[in-house]
């Protein structure tokens, strides 16, 4: 089983990349979504005990905890220590069920990859990017979103040019939809996934 591992800076296009991957018949373990469902259940409890009042109606409040951790770098150790664990449990299941079913390829949709060491488990890094005015622009038009979030955010995430420089294979997602999907059919065709 071949492991895909795709990261890329906050707005590059990741889900939307890792979407195409799956819908060309590639299994995804989507980081972000575990950390939805985690912050929905077995998290709640350690992390209502580190960061008091991020609970809500039985869930992590991510606007509440959000702004508790904003720009504390002793919070934001102190948050990752307690999801990143529970996000590897996870992934690892989703591993082991794959190669038990001898899926030919899975793709691990890790925001923080090279930042969590969790690059070490893929056999092949996909990096995305664009153009940093495109990166800020779509950021800038999510709900919620400030420059300061923005700002905070890419400084907590390696740079783009080091992640490409760490990839064995770089998507650019600034020339549409279209452009995309026929790179990761390329990445997909060059591995022997698809023919």
């Amino acid at each position: 089983m071949i492991i895909l591992a795709l990261t890329g800076s906050i707005g590059m296009g990741k889900s939307t990349t890792a979407k195409i991957f799956s819908d060309q018949g590639v299994p995804v373990h989507d980081s972000d979504m575990t950390v939805h469902e985690i912050y929905a259940g077995e998290a709640v409890p350690f992390i209502e005990e580190a960061f008091p009042g991020a609970v809500k109606r039985g869930m992590v409040d991510r606007s509440e905890l959000g702004a508790l951790v904003l720009n504390n770098p002793g919070a934001i150790k102190r948050l990752e220590s307690i999801v990143h664990p529970l996000v590897r449990s996870h992934r690892d299941r989703f591993l082991k069920y794959h190669k038990d079913q001898n899926t030919s390829a899975v793709l691990l949709d890790v925001p923080l990859l090279f930042e969590t060491g969790a690059d070490a488990e893929a056999d092949k890094i996909v990096v995305v990017t664009c153009d940093p005015a495109l990166q800020r622009e779509r950021v800038l038009t999510r709900p919620g979103m400030t420059l300061e979030k923005f700002e905070a955010i890419v400084a907590r995430q390696m740079p783009d040019a080091e992640k490409r420089a760490r990839a064995d294979f770089v998507i650019d997602t600034g020339n549409g939809l279209d452009d995309a999907r026929h790179q990761v059919q390329a990445v997909l065709h060059s591995l022997g996934i698809i023919t």
